[in-house]
């Protein structure tokens, strides 16, 4: 009996109440698919599933509750053609991330690798929102499409946050907020975090309330407790000095903020976010903290590109003077210490001209923040800190797209990388343009780019390594195993081997290969490490790990789909490689834990 029709001892669907109708209709337990046919049924129900009512906004809901905020006026939207394009959207994600490990195993994920998803058919954050909760899946399967969700979703963050940055920077300088500069560098440095200027605002909205709270006790009458959000408030100096002692008792001395003097090169410093969760940070982003503080109470102060050391600056005389003089500097890593212009020079060592001391725009407080992260790119040397160097040259050729410097490190970087080579062409192109006495060191990368893509054209593709060959008889373990070395104590996952070490001659004397016993003729593996580094180990030096457990590298997805709880296994791509070290790995954990669970 269809859901339309009458029981003979009672009511059918159709003929329930509409209120009550549509309660049952908009419960969690029913599918978009249930939808679709009791709808089919009759006119009523038809009618009380149109497209655009309560019920598919409801189904619409439970399926993507995320997605709503996005619906600012709901009032005309058409929640089953909502519900299509969406499910089509993910549809599409999944496609896109199950090729990219096909594609893209053998390299870096290349610019060009985007191309089809910047011509998606779909609205971006349907697109996201798949991605996201690919990322989300619980349990320890999908490793490989959470690696590759994971790049796509950096990537799509990143264009959107870079686009809002030139957008920003193309504002008049007195709309450039110094607070909104400073998130634009946090999230494209971390595009997979949540980060908005709303909620870091909110954040420094409640500092400045507590401001308020210590000023009114001081002073009940001052200016600033009267003025509204926004509202610009112009201060005698002795009372901008009240709100000034307000805010270093609230920022030092009741919350604890402090310059990170023991871990002054951590990038975490550099982003506003952080700094408001750790309430430390270095003189620049403790600086925009500090400025927008003050010019929310009506302090107006201004910042100062001091060498070394940033600071800002408050006008004790004639607003707008040229004099330096006139200038009381506050040091925000320095507990808002305030400095005259001889103790300034005291606080780095040495004399400075007058320049140092003058005013700089919103753009130059951005490109200093964006310098510091990209020494701190080019002080590591990790796998990790490239994403760094990388993320903040994208973000200094932003704004500075034809530095010829800068420029010409990014194409040394991704030639140094082996990525990206068609890119790296488009580079130095782009320098030659600009600068033609770069031309020794623009052809000679010319050079070697084009034959980097001519070796990659002639690759056959993956070799393959049989276990029955000879010459991996002494191979003794296999991918996916959980490992320990025995000498640094650290565990690791295999994800590859050679049967004798295949470095080079300098790689072994600086390693120190022959020292050990059986020098480089032994197998070597290649192995993800849990502090996030990549190395090649010896055999002698790897043992079992006799408490197997979960490798936390970011490249774990890119080789292995799942971790079974005693170790990892291949992706297709990974498996093609080494066609028999799944059934070996499976023996050998059996063999080596069985005993111990019994």
């Amino acid at each position: 009996r269809g859901p339309a029709e009458a029981d003979t001892d009672g009511m059918g669907l159709a003929d329930l109440p509409g209120e009550l109708l549509e309660l049952i209709l908009c419960c969690d337990v029913l599918g978009a698919a249930d939808i679709g046919r009791v709808s089919c049924t009759c006119r009523r129900l038809r009618e009380a599933c149109q497209p655009r009512g309560k019920v598919w906004r409801e189904r619409f809901r439970l399926r993507w509750p995320s997605l709503l905020k996005y619906y600012s006026h709901t009032d005309g939207v058409s929640w089953l053609e909502e519900y299509k394009a969406r499910h089509n959207a993910g549809l599409e994600a999944q496609r896109i991330v199950a090729s990219f490990s096909k594609r893209f195993f053998s390299e870096h994920v290349p610019c060009d690798g985007f191309s089809d998803i910047e011509t998606l058919g779909c609205p971006s954050h349907f697109f996201e929102d798949e991605l996201m909760c690919i990322l989300n899946m619980e349990g320890r399967k999908g490793l490989t499409w959470k690696y590759y969700a994971k790049k796509i979703l950096y990537f799509l963050r990143q264009q959107n946050i870079l686009k809002n940055l030139k957008e920003y920077l193309q504002r008049p300088t007195d709309q450039q907020s110094f607070l909104e500069g400073a998130v634009l560098i946090d999230q494209y440095c971390n595009p997979l975090s949540d980060i908005c200027l709303k909620s870091v605002q909110a954040q420094v909205d409640e500092i400045t309330d507590k401001v308020r709270k210590v000023l009114r006790t001081k002073n009940p009458r001052h200016p600033s407790l009267a003025s509204k959000a926004g509202e610009v408030v112009v201060l005698e100096v002795e009372l901008q000095r009240q709100v000034l002692d307000a805010m270093n008792c609230v920022l030092y001395e009741q919350l604890k903020y402090k310059g990170n003097e023991l871990d002054y090169y951590n990038s975490l410093n550099s982003y506003i976010h952080q700094v408001l969760i750790r309430r430390t940070g270095i003189p620049i982003s403790l600086s925009v903290l500090y400025l927008t503080i003050a010019r929310q109470l009506g302090v107006k102060l201004e910042p100062v590109n001091f060498p070394s050391h940033f600071l800002l600056r408050w006008c004790q005389g004639k607003e707008g003077s040229t004099d330096i003089f006139d200038y009381t500097y506050i040091d925000a890593f320095g507990k808002g210490k305030q400095l005259t212009v001889k103790e300034c020079e005291y606080l780095i060592g040495h004399h400075v001209t007058e320049e140092f001391y003058g005013v700089v725009t919103s753009k130059e407080v951005l490109q200093r923040m964006v310098g510091n992260l990209l020494n701190l790119g080019k002080r590591e040397s990790t796998d990790q800190s490239y994403q760094l160097l990388r993320d903040s040259l994208d973000l200094y050729l932003a704004m500075y797209p034809d530095n010829v410097q800068h420029l010409m490190l990014q194409a040394r970087l991704y030639f140094h990388l082996g990525i990206w080579p068609e890119k790296v062409l488009d580079i130095l192109q782009h320098i030659q343009a600009l600068d033609p006495s770069q031309h020794g060191a623009v052809g000679y990368l010319v050079q070697h780019t084009l034959e980097h893509i001519e070796r990659r054209k002639e690759e056959v593709g993956p070799e393959v390594k049989h276990r029955l060959d000879e010459k991996h008889k002494e191979v003794c373990f296999s991918i996916g195993l959980i490992m320990k070395h025995k000498r640094y104590g650290y565990n690791c996952v295999i994800y590859g081997w050679d049967p004798a070490c295949m470095m080079g001659h300098e790689w072994i004397r600086n390693m120190n290969v022959h020292s050990l016993p059986q020098g480089p003729h032994q197998p070597f593996y290649n192995v993800l490490v849990e502090d996030g580094s990549c190395r090649y180990a010896a055999q002698e030096n790897l043992e079992y790990s006799s408490e197997p457990r979960e490798i936390p590298h970011p490249d774990i997805g890119r080789y292995f789909s799942e971790f079974t709880g005693l170790h990892y296994l291949a992706n297709t791509e990974l498996e093609i490689r080494y066609p028999e070290d799944l059934e070996l790995t499976r023996a050998t954990v059996q063999k080596i834990y069985s005993s111990g669970k019994e």
